[in-house]
């Protein structure tokens, strides 16, 4: 999948670092040249970086817009966002324009237009990938300006190290909350005495820094 992001902040350097290193390519436009300096050391060195404004037409063809498959306004701009998402819809088919709104108020705005919005924290990377279904953990919410994540761990149905063992037991990373846990149809809320099993799947709140460690534990 081809995914072009207009704006290299902290959600969209995030977004392209977590889709470059599932197996996705990856265009991301960011005007500020400090910024684009950044996101080279930042995402995968095979994802493209064009600097430039993401409403301006030959910037969106720089980034090969005509053969997205996604396109991801993520700036701390709305307007920005909403021009560049109905840019890419009307003059160059993009099957899918998803916007991160600042404010809550304009949600309706783009949905109106029939852009994919998300208010507040962002849901993009999984809205991108919930119909392709790749990859294990995904990042389902950037909060606290990018420092905080809410994320599903699948448990392995083949030897999971941490199945059949209460929670406190679990050496999980400091900065990890566990917040649910899905199984089958039941929704559990998760106390120290839980027992996780082969298939569950975890929802939890940690900090960037630990989503590995946080993988590493729960699957192994």
């Amino acid at each position: 999948m081809y995914v072009v992001i207009n704006g290299g902040g902290k959600v969209g350097s995030h977004l392209a670092k977590t889709l470059g290193e599932r197996g996705h390519s990856v265009a991301i436009i960011e005007r500020r040249q400090e910024v684009v300096d950044k996101l080279v050391n930042e995402i995968p060195r095979d994802s493209l970086i064009i600097k430039g404004d993401g409403c301006n037409v030959q910037i969106l063809q720089d980034a090969g817009i005509e053969r997205a498959d996604v396109f991801a306004a993520v700036t701390g701009d709305d307007d920005d966002n909403l021009v560049s998402c109905q840019l890419t819809k009307l003059s160059f088919d993009v099957p899918r324009a998803i916007a991160r709104v600042n404010n809550p108020k304009n949600e309706h705005i783009f949905h109106a237009l029939g852009i994919e919005a998300i208010s507040g924290t962002t849901v993009i990377a999984r809205l991108i990938e919930e119909e392709a279904a790749v990859g294990d953990i995904i990042t389902l919410y950037t909060m606290q300006k990018g420092r905080l994540a809410l994320v599903e761990v699948e448990l392995p149905t083949d030897r999971c190290v941490v199945c059949n063992k209460e929670l406190k037991d679990l050496n999980l990373p400091k900065d990890c909350v566990l917040v649910t846990v899905v199984r089958g149809d039941d929704v559990i809320v998760p106390r120290g005495d839980t027992i996780l099993e082969p298939g569950d799947k975890v929802i939890a709140v940690t900090t960037l820094e630990q989503e590995e460690t946080l993988k590493k534990v729960l699957r192994g």
